[in-house]
């Protein structure tokens, strides 16, 4: 990776630090690329991920941990319903403030995903290009089961421990914030209806056939409500995080719709 030029950032925001890296091309072109990791992530999960985009685009990756997760500092209350559209204006907002970007390209995974649909119908002037990857449009019965499933998991001995690894003490709020919020009677007409009808550059809307927590219904609407041009690809015998099980595919597909 001696061709990318990596550091790592603290951007002060009114409610704590947040931690951000950046992989830069020597020879970066177009709008920077900004990662928005799932409900459990951070910028350690996306592991080498984030290098080998900016390897395949020859634009500048920037990934960032939202308030709570990874190295940011811990949320002082709960996510409450809203917090998918409030990212755009919260997390996003203060990291294209600090690395001065107008123009961007915004690339979201799960959760993360629909923070991006956000980003890109609040920003739809600035942002050039929205990918979205295994992103929930609205809660499906599948979803939730997936999301049972995972709580149940956690709640063996030494499940926990995987997440601290990355969160740290924050790591038993990372899972409440997912769980609960999901789960929760209130979430449950949740859906991007309204901010898909603002996004106007193109969407790549990225899914895997055999996605543990979301049916190809998400894409599906995810491309038929976006009022640019959008296309999705459905990746075969492929789960819920496409670009560690299937990554050449997605690097393929993500350059070929920047190009």
């Amino acid at each position: 990776m001696s061709d990318l030029h990596m550091r790592e950032h603290w951007v002060d925001t009114a409610q704590g630090k947040l931690f951000a890296q950046d992989w830069t091309p020597l020879q970066a072109q177009g709008a920077p690329i900004v990662l928005l990791h799932d409900s459990l992530g951070c910028v350690a999960l996306w592991r080498d991920f984030p290098a080998q985009l900016a390897q395949a685009t020859g634009h500048r990756v920037i990934a960032y941990d939202r308030l709570g997760f990874g190295r940011s500092d811990a949320h002082p209350g709960s996510l409450r319903l809203g917090f998918v559209e409030r990212e755009a204006q919260q997390g996003f907002a203060a990291l294209r403030t600090y690395f001065g970007i107008s123009d961007f390209i915004v690339f979201g995974h799960s959760v993360g995903g629909g923070m991006a649909v956000a980003c890109a119908a609040a920003f739809a002037s600035q942002c050039v290009g929205l990918i979205t990857e295994s992103a929930q449009a609205f809660v499906e019965a599948r979803t939730l089961a997936g999301i049972r499933a995972a709580d149940l998991q956690f709640a063996e001995p030494g499940q926990l421990q995987r997440l601290q690894r990355y969160h740290g003490n924050k790591a038993e709020w990372v899972l409440r914030a997912w769980v609960d919020n999901w789960l929760s009677e209130d979430f449950a007409d949740w859906n991007l209806d309204a901010a898909l009808a603002q996004v106007r550059c193109p969407l790549l809307s990225l899914h895997g056939d055999d996605d543990e927590f979301g049916s190809p219904a998400h894409p599906e609407r995810l491309v038929a409500l976006a009022d640019g041009p959008a296309a999705m690809q459905l990746l075969q015998g492929c789960g819920h995080v496409p670009h560690r099980e299937q990554a050449e595919a997605v690097l393929k597909a993500v350059a070929r719709f920047l190009r």
